[in-house]
């Protein structure tokens, strides 16, 4: 795609053509200002103010653009997505009113993935400018971390695997100024056990690792990403069928969630000590592939049985939950693509959310409401731990019944985040199964922005 720096800049006076929003309950009215051929050219469009409609109206030697939008006082991050995916190359201002969130639509909405489409031309970029130059940083910023979730979750695993997303945790450290450490081979192994197990099966090029990256003033309160970086899901043993298969290139989708929030957090500086944690693995098959009925060590001392090697996330995620717990944290916030009985329960655009705490839920789906990134709480319901019972360790990875997946997963994890440590867990898709202005079909981020604005909320920016 266009560089997102280069697609919104500061209004100076130059010459741009002018968008006009309207309603359909407004169109009318508008209209009325109009020349005759001008309504005739809309009539022509068949546009009549619906939401994503595009018109284009002659003025003259030049022309103007009219976009169909839910409230034209009160924009939507999408309300802008539609007019920048279909508008021809310009440069362009929104007459009457000022973009607001919809920045990041007009970002997002000319956002293409053409990595491997040899006679793929890039598109000529939409320049949007505005008055609102203080909010242009804190808009493109915001594109740009969910531009790099779709990046990373639509790169096929041979190319992003676990050394891929190390390269992606080096590139940050580098621009932020943090500190990377990655732990892989025999020191995986002891230090984080269920790391290891998962991901000793791949090709040596694939080898599991743990990635952390520490930035910030160590008297600050610590703030901990986890992500989930499952680089390709086979299955395991317990293979997927080829429906289920085809899309677990986006099994990383949590690391990329981790990686995009952390960038946020260390380019506006917040006052908090980060820890980025991201275990790596491919979940393959091979002669030395873990199995159902193993019995797992893991960093914290838990022993987990497998019951199927299927769910293997909780189990990386596990190990990483537990270093994190280890630095006293204020706050830890994971993502993963973890269990379709969340995808089954709320679709593919609501991620679940799980959290220890009330306010903090309730933070975060706020915030999630407010910037067009919603989610939905599910319960971390005691009486369910009894579905991870083992008759031979500490608990199995899975549930012996097919009841409350998703809250049987997040109660999983919680056996691993120490005691009484603030939590919060994103059970996302990270993908969009159909194309929507601003949204196209692919790798996209869920729960990302719900996540950062909550954060820079409590942590004072």
């Amino acid at each position: 795609m266009s560089e997102p720096k280069a697609l919104i800049r500061p209004d100076r006076g130059e010459d741009a053509i002018a968008i006009h929003l309207v309603n359909k309950d407004g169109y009318d009215t508008f209209a009325k200002g109009l020349t005759a051929g001008q309504r005739a050219a809309l009539a022509a469009q068949k546009f009549d103010g619906s939401g994503y409609q595009v018109g284009i109206v002659p003025d003259g030697d030049s022309w103007f653009a009219v976009g169909g939008v839910a409230n034209p006082e009160s924009l939507s991050s999408w309300c802008l997505a539609k007019l920048a995916e279909e508008l021809p190359e310009g440069v362009y201002r929104v007459a009457t009113t000022d973009p607001g969130s919809a920045m990041f639509g007009w970002i997002t909405g000319q956002y293409r993935f053409a990595r491997y489409k040899n006679d793929d031309k890039a598109p000529a970029p939409r320049i949007l400018v505005t008055t609102q130059v203080g909010q242009i940083d804190a808009a493109t910023a915001e594109a740009e971390s969910e531009c790099l979730v779709r990046d990373l979750v639509n790169t096929p695993p041979e190319d992003m695997g676990p050394a891929a997303l190390e390269a992606e945790c080096e590139r940050l450290a580098k621009v932020h100024k943090a500190d990377l450490t990655v732990v892989r081979g025999d020191a995986l192994e002891q230090g984080y056990p269920m790391v290891h197990a998962v991901g000793r099966a791949a090709a040596r090029h694939h080898a599991p690792r743990l990635m952390h990256l520490v930035w910030g003033d160590a008297a600050d309160p610590v703030l901990a990403i986890v992500g989930k970086g499952v680089c390709f899901d086979s299955g395991g043993l317990n293979i997927k069928p080829g429906a289920g298969i085809r899309l677990m290139k986006k099994d990383m989708g949590g690391a990329a969630h981790a990686l995009a929030l952390a960038g946020l957090v260390m380019g506006a500086g917040l006052k908090v000590r980060l820890h980025l944690l991201i275990p790596a693995v491919e979940n393959a098959v091979s002669g030395n592939a873990f199995r159902p009925g193993d019995v797992l060590q893991s960093r914290k001392g838990l022993t987990v049985e497998i019951d199927n090697t299927d769910a293997e996330g909780r189990l990386i995620l596990g190990d990483a939950l537990t270093r994190a717990s280890e630095e006293d944290p204020d706050l830890i916030v994971d993502f993963a693509t973890l269990t379709g009985a969340a995808r089954v329960a709320l679709g593919p655009d609501l991620p679940a959310l799980m959290a220890r705490r009330d306010e903090t839920a309730d933070a975060f789906l706020a915030a999630g409401k407010a910037h067009d990134d919603a989610g939905w709480r599910l319960p971390l319901h005691e009486p369910y731990r009894e579905y991870l019972a083992s008759d031979v360790a500490d608990m199995a990875n899975s549930a012996n019944n097919p009841f409350a997946g998703a809250s049987v997963a997040g109660l999983f994890l919680d056996r691993f985040v120490g005691e009484g440590i603030d939590w919060v867990h994103y059970d996302t898709f990270a993908w969009s199964p159909v194309s929507k202005p601003g949204r196209a079909r692919g790798g996209r981020g869920l729960g990302l922005r719900a996540s950062w604005h909550a954060i820079r909320a409590r942590y004072g920016q």
